[in-house]
């Protein structure tokens, strides 16, 4: 017997960009932190004021100048030079962004009044090496800011990036679907229309109202099983009425045991998957002057759902036009696209008997 037993992880779902509320809060978050901070951690035990209002107005001179480089950097430079893999063009550009920050920032400054604090704390006058040490300090500052802000930019990007790749894949495999599908119909078509050949000769009137059956199960093959997910008390009346709609034909020497129940009608389940197997059933499973036999066995409940199949064999020989041969290996193409890691299929030949099952994991 041929098994093909697919286990493992579950496909990793669609990754999509951050929600744009949740984009607003990690930039507005952070850069309201920041303006509390004076006030939160700046002279909490003293008697004084936290901070007087000329060195909180330095300190947001301060913080403008980082938030223009930061979005210099995250809604332009990144985009323009980083991801275009110009990094010398992008670190200079950088360089002359951080020093027009820096030069604008301490000019600026100038027109803030000292507070009387700070007049009387602060040294008159500064040694030129601490004035050095101040301007390395403020570039380095900056530095962290556009590191930081590349943070933020790749992140965006990857996750533009693996939304594009999920939406590219999800596309590719809903086309494969409809492919696969598109083989299915005329399949199912063609193999019920040849029984429904070779009633006409035996009796007309059951050709008649095979046909007039045929037409109902097509409305489901057609319309019905168009969406992705149909209801398993749905699925198992379309494969009722095919086994009955296939049943009429059998001759006396043929018996068929069928057993189709479920305790979850309402559980969902991808369409037009068992009909593969019942269909090769009829077509291999009887002949016209041997003993035959069909048992069929489906049954489910809100988590799984296991068709079991059991026929005598009579393979069609090579002159046989009956089919196209393409059941299984359609089958096998929608089960690793519908529920990869979820299912377990095996069928092969042991004795004079066909056996096949699936099961598939519905939750």
């Amino acid at each position: 017997m041929k098994h093909d037993t697919t286990h493992g992880n579950q496909p990793v779902s669609a990754l999509t960009s951050p929600p744009k509320r949740l984009g607003w809060l990690m930039h507005v978050l952070p850069w309201g932190m920041l303006l509390l901070f004076p006030f939160l951690f700046i002279g909490s035990n003293s008697d004084r004021p936290a901070i007087s209002w000329h060195d909180y107005l330095r300190f947001v001179l301060l913080l403008a100048g980082i938030a223009f480089a930061f979005y210099a950097n995250y809604l332009y430079l990144i985009k323009r030079f980083l991801f275009a893999r110009q990094t010398g063009w992008y670190l200079l550009s950088n360089l002359l962004l951080f020093t027009l920050a820096i030069l604008v920032t301490h000019l600026l400054m100038r027109y803030i009044p000292d507070s009387e604090e700070g007049r009387r704390e602060l040294p008159k006058a500064f040694p030129w090496k601490f004035h050095i040490l101040f301007v390395v300090f403020d570039y380095v500052k900056y530095f962290i800011v556009a590191a930081i802000s590349v943070a933020f930019g790749m992140t965006g990007n990857w996750y533009k990036t693996e939304a594009g790749r999920k939406e590219l894949e999800q596309s590719r495999t809903e086309a494969e679907l409809q492919n696969l599908k598109s083989q299915l119909n005329p399949h199912f078509l063609f193999n019920t229309l040849n029984n429904i050949y070779s009633l006409i000769a035996i009796s007309p009137e059951q050709a008649q109202e095979a046909v007039h059956d045929l037409s109902r199960l097509l409305r489901y093959v057609l319309y019905e099983s168009s969406v992705p997910l149909v209801t398993v008390g749905k699925e198992l009346d379309f494969l009722h009425n095919y086994i009955e709609l296939m049943r009429i034909r059998l001759p006396g020497h043929a018996g068929i045991k069928t057993g189709i129940q479920t305790t979850s009608p309402e559980t969902l389940i991808a369409p037009l998957l068992f009909i593969t197997l019942i269909e090769n059933a009829f077509k291999h499973g009887v002949s016209n002057n041997k003993p035959s036999f069909i048992h069929i066995e489906v049954t489910s409940d809100s988590s799984q759902i296991t068709c079991s199949i059991s026929n005598s064999y009579f393979p069609k020989d090579d002159n046989d036009k009956s089919g196209s041969g393409i059941g299984l290996v359609n089958l096998h193409k929608r089960l690793n696209l519908l529920y990869p890691g979820k299912y377990t299929f095996a069928y092969g030949q042991e004795g004079d008997a066909y056996i096949c099952k699936l099961a598939l994991v519905l939750s």
